[in-house]
């Protein structure tokens, strides 16, 4: 798909960097845990979870029209993540990382963020939905698992 391509280890930092951004202004807000998300979180640990010939970065396809703008991660037939720059969301960005890996990846399902409403509403865009199947993440985060219909 355009500008659709496999990670590769030079985008680790970049794949860091959108990751954190989103992990700070989606779910900071409801955790609000300053330890975590401005301490522990940070971009040279994230980006060596996707050094060379690490499974993460195996596992992973950005979209890059000249910038890495979004990434998806994804292992077996599960999103593990789905993530745009927040200045380039609402932009398709998203659906098409997502078209991508439906169509070439064949993706059955995901976990998503309890509270993350949008993200819900999104994935259901895209035609999955809630099985009411639920599991609590590091003692305190709660999932919500979608399949495609």
């Amino acid at each position: 798909m355009e500008f659709i391509r496999r990670a590769s280890a030079e985008d680790a930092s970049r794949i860091a960097e959108i990751i954190i951004a989103n992990y700070r202004i989606n779910f900071y807000p409801i955790f609000k845990d300053d330890e975590f998300y401005f301490g522990e979180l940070n971009v040279i640990d994230m980006a060596a979870e996707y050094s060379e010939n690490s499974q993460a970065l195996k596992n992973t396809f950005v979209y890059d029209d000249g910038a890495v703008k979004g990434i998806i991660r994804i292992n077996n037939h599960e999103i593990e993540k789905l993530f745009v720059e927040p200045q380039f969301q609402n932009m398709g960005i998203g659906a098409k990382l997502l078209e991508f890996a439906l169509k070439n990846m064949n993706v059955k399902y995901l976990w998503v963020l309890e509270y993350n409403r949008r993200a819900i509403a999104f994935y259901r865009r895209h035609g999955f939905e809630l099985t009411g199947e639920k599991i609590i993440e590091d003692e305190y985060v709660p999932l919500l698992k979608m399949t495609r219909k």
